[in-house]
């Protein structure tokens, strides 16, 4: 398939600004495969399409605040830098990319001060690696405790560039999932953030098991796709980690019957990075760069819940492989018609 097939039209004011009151008063539309059929209801109603002995597969990264400002030395010029990835702790190495980046050169230092001025971190760029992208040291020669200490001090939630507003107090809550416990992403699994603590135990209550995968979600999800051949586009790699454990819960649940639900294209696609050679989940730990898109054959999960997604994106290609192309294609249209709020802060679809 090519790129060009995954475009439609989305009206800017759909693309939602803020979170919804509440976790779980979110809009779900319910599209079952099978009959083929669109449903509209709220999140807490997904109680109703789960029972005794389902499995529900979560993705516990936590975001840290990864969007600093700084001052560039000599001149103060106020720069945005967003941390990637460290790349040594004891060195303080970070990938990051910096805004705007044709004023940061080899060389230059970036003093981060707190909010009465003080300085508190300094960064010296050390190499120039992509347009936007640098390596940075911080020179600092305390702990890794403090540092980190001090980055998040600093650094404030990383929302994404299509939200046109600076990051409030409410986004240090609401953007993240509230089983969010292995730090290390620099965006949210947004499917995730419908589940309310309520919503969580009721399903427990009514047996339904919970296993959690850890991906590390990089802005390489986000990047634009260049190449109508979607053979041809590389996907950024990202860290991910399965335990032995929860393949136990999703293999027990393959075998039983039951159903299988990933919540967010994260935990879709870690899983799929990880089957065995007799179809059944496996233990694993390392970088996946693997790219969903029609025609693929999904081998674990057989429902899954995921918000509404940008045209063209390696999200919604993934939906589509997952959902079917028409039928995926239809739903989008009717949540266009129907005002769904879209993208991290919007609403959710579950699959079946």
């Amino acid at each position: 398939m090519k790129l060009s097939q995954f475009n439609f039209d989305l009206p800017a004011d759909l693309i939602a600004e803020y979170p919804t009151d509440r976790r779980d008063e979110s809009r779900l539309m319910v599209v079952d495969r099978n009959k083929g059929t669109i449903e509209h209801h709220i999140f807490k109603d997904v109680l109703n399409f789960f029972d005794d002995g389902d499995t529900i597969i979560l993705n516990n990264t936590k975001v840290f605040p990864a969007r600093l400002y700084g001052q560039k030395e000599k001149t103060g010029a106020r720069i945005e830098v967003f941390l990637l990835r460290e790349l040594n702790v004891e060195t303080k190495l970070w990938d990051v990319l910096v805004d705007p980046a044709r004023k940061i050169r080899v060389g230059n230092k970036l003093y981060f001060n707190d909010e009465n001025g003080a300085e508190i971190l300094v960064a010296e760029v050390v190499d120039n690696t992509t347009s936007r992208g640098r390596t940075i040291r911080f020179l600092y020669d305390g702990s890794d405790t403090e540092f980190k200490a001090h980055l998040n001090k600093l650094g404030h939630t990383p929302l994404p560039k299509y939200i046109k507003r600076e990051a409030e107090e409410i986004d240090k809550t609401r953007y993240q999932t509230i089983y969010a416990s292995e730090v290390g992403a620099v965006a949210a699994p947004t499917a995730g953030l419908h589940m309310s603590k309520e919503v969580m135990k009721r399903l427990e209550i009514k047996g339904v098991n919970f296993a959690t995968i850890t991906l590390h979600v990089g802005l390489g999800t986000f990047r634009n796709i260049e190449v109508e051949d979607l053979s041809k586009h590389k996907m950024d790699a990202e860290y991910f980690r399965i335990n032995q454990n929860t393949c136990d819960i999703v293999n027990n649940t393959i075998k039983s019957g039951k159903r299988r639900c990933a919540i967010g294209t994260t935990s879709m696609r870690s899983i799929e990075s990880a089957v065995s050679a007799a179809n059944t989940l496996k233990p694993a730990e390392g970088w996946t760069n693997k790219f969903i898109f029609p025609p693929y054959n999904f081998t674990i999960a057989d429902s899954m819940i995921t918000n509404f997604h940008l045209p063209k994106s390696s999200l919604s290609i993934m939906v589509c492989a997952f959902g079917g192309y028409d039928l995926m294609m239809e739903a989008y249209q009717i949540a266009i018609k129907e005002k769904y709020r879209f993208f991290s802060y919007g609403d959710a679809m579950l699959i079946l």
